[in-house]
């Protein structure tokens, strides 16, 4: 099968889960004999926009990073708007490109930053086009759209949920999330997967890290943002420490929170208790979450919550708050320890109850790593994900060809402009 990835992300630019998915799923259809071609970006900044356009074949998929069209503008929040509109208009240019020489099978579209672009290309060429919604932008806020920025993002997530031919998620949670706010039901569920781990090779760095901390050894790794939850970890490592004075926390990787997250443990007076690596290699960020005692997963808004998942293969014990998919993955604590998201006190006392009992926690960790392993291999999900094309492609031509979906249920605009759009609780 011939198939087109269109996401902004994609190694090396990679700034959340999204990349790491497309890669993974990319891979894994290539490895699986599908001829497969990702149509990505050369990277965030402004002075990316004038590179060159670079096309190379990487684990068997052609990746094409195009050079964004104007406008120039910052990968910010005033001009985001502007920078997607580069971005897809080049996007949309290097997919047509494709028909002279290869036409997909199926087009396979990641997030609201590449829906116009998918929709054009699709329509043009007359093949099908699959949506995957890894978040949307009412769950990122707690159900609210709190400022003009917010709605136009959930309008163009409305909009490509009325047009794609098939929408996916990964989790439960968000297929109950985007039927609630979008008005639709056929959402297919296909989680996110994860590779076994390679064996560890270079731990240098990581060992030093742990060495030089006091035990018990806390880790939390992803994007240093709000949903993510650091902050929770933080405000929770007081009371931690009154159960284990010498409990140690490293916080590894980066985000726009960084500094605030550092003058919260000042202010909380834990800063000498709390290490941040920012980004690590990914042996090295291995060999941290392997060695630790704990991995706390305190995300406030998580579609799947892949470092759960990354944190349990490696055995190490899971502490996460109990939301969207990480409420799943726990399965009624059968995989770990959890508490109320933003709760730093429930926080807390999972983790000392998860340390001070050791078998049980052990049995968590064995469970969990065992779950993983069989219900989350890159393999089988590429397989689901590849009957999804096809299934999408029988309906479409049965229906006809370019042929999309009618616009369904819109969120009244009272509701858009001040009332909560959905309870995430």
């Amino acid at each position: 099968m011939r198939i087109c990835h269109l996401s902004w992300e994609f190694p090396p630019v990679v700034y959340g889960g999204l990349g790491r998915h497309v890669h993974a799923v990319a891979t894994q259809q290539a490895r699986d004999g599908h001829d497969v071609t990702v149509i990505s970006h050369v990277g965030l900044t402004v002075d990316d926009a004038t590179a060159e356009e670079v096309d190379e074949v990487v684990g068997g998929v052609r990746v094409i990073r195009v050079a964004r069209d104007a406008p120039f503008v910052p990968f910010d929040a005033e001009t985001l708007m502007g920078w997607v509109s580069g971005l897809e208009s080049a996007m949309t240019r290097r997919s047509l490109h494709l028909d002279r020489t290869w036409k997909p099978d199926v087009v396979h579209a990641h997030d609201w930053l590449t829906a116009r672009a998918a929709a054009t290309a699709t329509e043009e060429i007359g093949v099908p086009w699959v949506h995957t919604i890894h978040a949307t932008e009412a769950g990122r806020h707690q159900g609210w759209l709190p400022n003009g920025l917010s709605r136009t993002i959930h309008s163009v997530e409305q909009w490509s949920v009325d047009h794609a031919d098939r929408i996916l998620v990964c989790s439960r949670h968000m297929k109950w999330e985007v039927e609630r706010l979008f008005g639709m039901s056929d959402v297919a569920v296909i989680p996110n997967g994860i590779d076994s781990p390679p064996p560890l090779v270079d731990t240098t760095a990581a060992a030093s890290i742990v060495m030089q901390q006091g035990r018990p050894l806390i880790v939390h790794t992803g994007r240093l943002e709000w949903e993510k939850g650091a902050h929770t970890v933080i405000e929770a490592m007081p009371f931690i420490r009154r159960a284990f004075p010498d409990a140690h926390l490293v916080v590894a990787g980066r985000g726009s929170q960084q500094e605030a997250l550092k003058e919260l443990a000042h202010d909380k007076d834990i800063a000498s208790r709390v290490n941040f690596t920012g980004w690590l290699p990914d042996a090295q960020l291995r060999a941290l979450v392997r060695d630790a005692d704990v991995a706390v997963v305190p995300s406030i808004y998580e579609p799947f919550g892949i470092v759960a998942l990354e944190a349990a293969v490696l055995g190490t014990p899971v502490v996460t708050s109990r939301t969207g998919g990480l409420a799943e993955f726990l399965d009624n604590d059968r995989h770990g320890w959890s508490f109320d998201a933003g709760n730093a006190r429930e926080l807390a006392d999972a983790v000392i109850s998860c340390v001070n009992d050791a078998q049980e926690s052990r049995a968590r960790a064995d469970r969990a790593q065992s779950h993983v392993l069989a219900e989350h291999g890159w393999a089988s999900i590429t397989e689901r994900i590849v009957d999804e094309y096809r299934a999408t492609q029988a309906n479409v031509n049965t229906r006809g060809s370019g042929a999309r979906k009618a616009v369904g249920a819109w969120v009244d605009d009272v509701e858009i402009n001040g009332n909560l759009l959905f309870d995430v609780q």
